[in-house]
Formats: structure tokens, sequence, C-alpha cells
């Protein structure tokens, strides 16, 4: 009789907890509806996204790079170093970004990923793009990633839907605070005394971006003034300028992309003419492991708003960029950087 009492407490306890396990699937089960008006029941939460977008693959990245399916660009061997294992293998299926450039949909068909995330920001090669994905039979959710001010609630919604809620409202939480210095540090400097910047892109230095393009919106939440005041033409950007009106400009500051225009500009005579590389004013802008200013821009520009700041008002934004960029890793990337290392990544030489 005993023995018998004893099995039959076992199998209670088998019942009631295979009912909490079927309780507990049944909750963690959502249904969501995706771009197309398609419905998905998700159990659990997605292990293997992929992203047509750089912006957005990076955004997961940061909240859990072992989520991610695939690769938009391939990584650079000097970049290996501050990025998770897990990206190293992945492969390169494409997606989104310059003018012509596309997934590669036979690939991503046989990836066939939980999840896919596009960016919305309409442009027709992008609206082509995000059609196509139909023919997958995964969720197709939109993203929306146009400014840094949209970076607070994407990480809040990307880190609910992976289950990472704690990681999302981190990330998100540290966007909003820089955002907000931003802000007050911005208004702090008077009109008569902003900085006048020209951002240089290219081998020759001759392209850039107009003042509402979100490629160079960084200058302007800086407190910068952007000299090339336009409005741009298409979300890619990439103005040619003429030499003559960048000394019409005579910025007091250059920002610098390509690390061959950096080293040839303080020889060369005709830029010596424009009062930034008289005044030695031209900085090289930080791009490991992803560029910090731009291009494609991801959430390293929130480090990289620090740095303009310091590089533009040295004295009025006394902090510790190296400090700063130690944290930053530290939080986003989940790497450590010994202080001469960030520092020289910082110091803008080649």
């Amino acid at each position: 009789m005993k023995r018998a009492g004893i099995c039959v407490q076992w199998s209670i306890a088998f019942i009631v907890l295979l009912m909490l396990f079927c309780l507990a699937a049944t909750v963690e089960a959502r249904d969501i509806t995706d771009m197309f008006g398609r419905r998905f029941s998700l159990s659990g939460h997605p292990r293997k996204v992929f992203s047509a977008s750089p912006p957005d693959t990076w955004l997961l990245y940061a909240i859990d790079p072992t989520v991610l399916a695939g690769l938009n660009l391939p990584i650079r061997e000097q970049d290996k170093r501050y990025l998770h294992k897990h990206v190293l293998r992945l492969p390169l299926i494409g997606g989104t970004f310059g003018e012509a450039s596309t997934p590669n949909m036979e690939s991503l068909l046989r990836l066939n990923p939980e999840l896919v995330v596009v960016s919305n920001d309409e442009t027709s090669l992008s609206l082509k793009v995000n059609q196509g994905m139909k023919m997958l039979k995964s969720p197709v959710l939109e993203m929306t990633l146009a400014r840094l001010s949209d970076y607070p609630e994407a990480f809040l919604r990307m880190g609910r839907l992976l289950g990472r809620e704690e990681r999302g409202k981190r990330l998100s939480d540290y966007c909003r605070k820089t955002l907000a210095q931003a802000a007050s540090f911005s208004r702090s400097i008077p009109n008569s005394r902003k900085v006048s910047v020209y951002y240089a892109e290219g081998v020759d230095g001759l392209t850039t971006e107009c003042d509402d393009s979100r490629h160079s919106e960084l200058i302007g939440l800086a407190g910068g003034v952007n000299v090339h005041r336009c409005k741009a033409g298409d979300l890619f950007g990439m103005e040619k300028v003429a030499l003559e009106q960048v000394l019409v400009y005579n910025p007091e500051v250059i920002l610098v992309m390509d690390k061959n225009f950096y080293r040839r500009v303080w020889s060369d005579p005709r830029w010596r003419r424009v009062r930034a590389v008289r005044n030695q004013k031209v900085y090289l802008i930080p791009n490991q492991p992803l560029n910090w200013f731009d291009r494609p821009p991801t959430f390293m520009r929130f480090i990289g708003l620090k740095w303009v700041m310091k590089s533009l008002y040295p004295k009025e934004y006394p902090v510790d960029i190296a400090g700063e960029a130690r944290e930053f890793y530290r939080l986003f990337l989940g790497v450590e950087v010994p202080d001469g290392e960030i520092r020289k990544l910082i110091s803008g030489v080649p």
C-alpha cells in the first residue's frame, strides 16, 4: 500500500509538471502580424534572424550577436578583434545599402531565418527588396532607424521581441541619456560661437552631405554647423562639390572619412588654404569595428556623437573620450579595450 501511494504521488507530480510545461509553452507563444499583414504564432523567441539593412543588423548585434543568421557586408580583418566569434562564421547574404545592392534571395531562402527585419526608409530600392521578402515563409518586420532619435525605442522593441528586455532597456537608456546630454550641450553654445564643419568623404575629400541628411546629423546634434547647406537629393547622399566651394565655405573643422585623404590633406597646397587645415583642425573619424560617424550609420554614432562634441569644443566639453569609449565598447560590444589601444583608435593616426 505504501508503494502504491508513492506511485500515485509521483504520477500526480508528473502530471502537474506536464501541465506547467504546457502552460509555459502556451504563454510563450505570441501572435504577430508582419508588414504584409500575415499572422504568425511565434513559439519562444527568434534565435535565427536576418536583417537586410546594416543599421538594423548591427542593432540586432548589440542586443544579442548570436541571433544573427547572415551578414550584409564582409567583416574586415582588423575589426574581428572587437566582434563576437559567432558573426565571424556567418554567411554573406548582402542587403539593401548603396545605390543598387540587394540581398541574395537564393541564399536567404536556403538560410530560412525565423524572422526578417527590413528598413522602412521608403526608397524605391528598399520598397522593391522588401516586397521580394514576401516569398519567405518567415515573418518580415519593418524597423525605423532613420535618425539617432529612433534608437531608444528600437532597442526596447527589439529587446522585447528577442526576449532580451533588460538588455534592450540598458542600451535604450544609454542612447536616451546621450541624446539628452547632447541637446543640453548644443543649447549651451551661442549661435555666434557654433563651429562650422565640413564633412569630407571620398579619396579626394570632395564628396559630402547636405545639412539635412541623416548621414551628417551628428554635426548638428553636437552643436556644430554643417557648411554644406542644401536639401539632400536622396537618402544615399554623397553630394559632389568642388574645392573652390570648400574654399568659399572655409570651415573651422573638417571631419574626414577616408584615411588616404587624411594623409594627403596636410601637404596639399590647395587644401592648406582652408582654415581648418591651417589650424590643424582636421580629424579622421574612428572606424573600428564600425565607423563612428556614418556609412554604415549604426549605433556606433552614439560614441561618435561624444567624439564630435569633443573635437569641436575640446574646452567646453571636457570629458575623457577614451574612458567614454571603453565604457561604450564594454556595454554595446561586450569587449574590453586597453587604454593605449582605445587612445590610438581615437587619435586619428591611420
